[in-house]
């Protein structure tokens, strides 16, 4: 987990942190780490970025933080999983939108961020750093998953190897 001390991004979102439904995400696998750390990485960075740029860094904040906010959950069969990927956008867009007040760049920012493989267009350009934080960042977790467990795996076969060989 990154370790955020910037104190204006955790005023921006800290009614999102405190929201009970929100901490279920700490337990929700994505990426081979928990959504909620998932989120909060994508946030902080696109946070950092947005400033810099002199965007409305507020919304490209709130909007990345709860662009994976809904709460189905690890208990998901693989297809389900993969079918989710084509349709959680609308799902985070839903959740948020019923527990958050959202304005029109967040929501674009949460609908869009799966562009183009969810069919909703970035309007902003504060969707569009989003979109793109996400996909970078989330491409370097899911490297790092596999790398995990192929390394694992790997380790796996080479002791039972070693097991074979000394029978």
């Amino acid at each position: 987990m990154i370790n955020i001390k910037d104190k204006k991004y955790k005023e921006i979102v800290k009614d999102i942190l405190r929201n009970n439904d929100f901490k279920k995400l700490y337990n929700i696998e994505h990426h081979g780490i928990s959504r909620y750390e998932h989120l909060n990485k994508i946030a902080y960075y696109s946070y950092k970025i947005a400033k810099k740029l002199n965007m409305d860094y507020r919304s490209v904040t709130r909007g990345a933080l709860l662009h994976d906010f809904y709460l189905d959950g690890n208990e998901r069969s693989s297809k389900d999983k993969f079918t989710d990927t084509f349709i959680h956008p609308k799902k985070a867009l839903d959740t948020s939108s019923k527990t958050f007040v959202l304005n029109e760049i967040e929501k674009n920012i949460i609908i869009s961020h799966m562009f183009p493989i969810y069919p909703a267009l970035p309007k902003y350009k504060e969707s569009v750093l989003v979109n793109i934080v996400d996909k970078v960042i989330g491409c370097k977790e899911m490297i790092m998953e596999y790398h995990y467990k192929f390394k694992y795996n790997f380790n796996y076969l080479f002791v039972l190897g070693l097991l074979i060989l000394n029978s």
